[in-house]
């Protein structure tokens, strides 16, 4: 396993189960029990319906978490949140140089789609919407190379704005350029969102927790969304990746054409499926690339199926849209309702990967959890 760069906060490996691995962040704990704990805490920040503590160092959070939930209070760790996971052996492709593809802007449709992500590049399909306190961070360390998840955010957007080019974005930023967040740091995003119009919330990151139950006060925080949309996970396995595996939200897998793509997670808590692989979007400008990209990724399905979500908010609440785009394909086994694009691809476009000699984006990380 290679840690984030670029300063990223510390992340541990921890394993309460034989081979049942999560990220948490050392020496900080989610809970609403503030009383309860503290004698240990060093810090406390509300993070929606829970709080979010930083404790002494000499406290072993899991032990602590685990002491208080014996005695009725809930707690748990501060898992790690991954947008492309890496770190639990992601899909071997990392984002290469790509030809522009087509995309028209339509007259405003009155649906808004939440993207939480890395933030948005000033790319001229997304400009409407860029703010410098959402920008896309290319190179965090100032080496010149472009960081492993940087674009991610960018990606993303674009794939909502082809399957509905007439919604709106509300864009936070939660993934560092790395592609690392914190169930603290999303638990305070949707409370920032939770005042607004979002018709639809794409998730398009996730991570596993110590026990393989939900996290601790994402269910409260995503009532306040009538359709969220996540990503099942570049992990090849069927274990709980959150926030996809609530109830409440569309975990989406990913297809390569018509067959499950061999990085997708799978499993009966997946809702729906689309392309994952070799799909072309906007994207950052930086050495090589020129504005877009060719990506795999669980992420990227997501993105297509909040955007099918979107389109059909048009005509329906969106709780009864995402329903609706969940009766409409075929199913596919271990990774439920297959949605098509909207506008499908060729081949020749899809495949085509330019030249990426002189390319400086880093190289994939080594898979040792996969």
């Amino acid at each position: 396993m290679r840690p984030p760069a670029g300063g990223s906060p510390p992340h541990q490996l921890v394993e309460l189960r034989p081979g049942r691995p999560a990220l948490i962040r050392p020496g900080e704990l989610i809970t609403s029990s503030l009383s309860a704990v503290s004698r240990w805490t060093v810090g406390a920040t509300p993070a929606g319906p829970v709080h979010h503590l930083r404790l002494t160092p000499d406290v072993d959070v899991l032990d602590l978490a685990a002491g208080l939930c014996d005695r009725g209070h809930p707690a748990s760790p501060n898992h790690v949140f991954l947008g492309q996971p890496l770190l639990f052996g992601g899909p071997g492709s990392l984002p290469a140089p790509a030809a522009a593809v087509p995309y028209e802007r339509e007259e405003p449709w009155g649906v808004t789609v939440g993207v939480l992500d890395t933030g948005l590049a000033p790319h001229p399909w997304l400009s409407e919407w860029y703010q410098d306190e959402i920008a896309e961070t290319p190179d965090s360390d100032g080496d010149g190379i472009l960081d492993e998840q940087a674009g991610h955010g960018t990606f993303v957007a674009g794939l909502i704005l082809r399957e509905a080019p007439g919604a709106r974005l509300r864009v936070l930023r939660v993934l560092d350029s790395h592609g690392v967040s914190d169930q603290a740091t999303l638990l305070r995003a949707l409370a920032r969102l939770g005042g607004e119009r979002i018709d639809v919330l794409n998730l398009s990151f996730g991570g596993y927790t110590v026990d393989d139950e939900p996290p601790l006060g994402l269910t409260e925080a995503l009532r306040a969304f009538p359709a969220v949309v996540a990503c099942a996970g570049n992990t090849s396995s069927s274990r709980p990746f959150w926030p996809a595996a609530l109830p409440e939200v569309v975990a989406v897998g990913a297809l390569h054409e018509e067959a499950p793509a061999a990085f997708s997670a799978r499993g009966p808590w997946i809702d729906a499926c689309a392309q994952g692989v070799e799909l072309t979007s906007s994207f950052l400008e930086h050495a090589s690339f020129q504005g877009y990209a060719t990506w795999s990724g669980t992420s990227f399905a997501a993105a297509i199926v909040s955007g099918a979500v979107a389109r059909l908010c048009r005509e329906m609440p969106p709780a009864r849209a995402a329903r609706h785009v969940l009766m409409e394909g075929k199913r596919v086994p271990g990774l439920g309702v297959a949605v098509r694009l909207r506008q499908k691809e060729s081949a020749r476009t899809r495949g085509r990967r330019p030249d990426r000699s002189g390319e400086t984006h880093r190289q994939a990380a080594p898979r040792p959890l996969g």
